[in-house]
């Protein structure tokens, strides 16, 4: 059942529970699960009618957690990154193939 609050430690338990949870960016809501669960990914993926051809934006903390999801950070990228980060800069970049979502 959907729950409407601003309490951090609330939204932080249904991220750890493979759940969604609605979050401000600089221009839209968006909705939010943990990537490194494989039933929330498809649940967003679900929810949104989302084909699955249509790449999810991840949201890391740093640079280096970057890495863990996509093949690799070409120099321009990471530069920008380094730059722009934490910061409203999006890369598309190609993921990593051991995730199977």
């Amino acid at each position: 059942m959907a729950q409407i609050g601003t309490d951090l430690q609330q939204a932080v338990r249904f991220l750890m529970e493979e759940d969604l949870v609605a979050i401000p960016t600089e221009t839209v809501y968006g909705l939010a699960g943990n990537a490194y669960s494989e039933k929330a990914v498809l649940r967003i993926f679900e929810v949104k009618r989302r084909p699955s051809f249509d790449p999810l934006i991840v949201h890391t903390p740093s640079l280096q957690a970057a890495l863990e999801f996509v093949q690799e950070i070409p120099d321009t990228a990471y530069a920008l990154a380094e730059r722009f980060w934490p910061g409203p800069l999006t890369l598309i970049l190609p993921r990593r193939i051991s995730r199977t979502w």
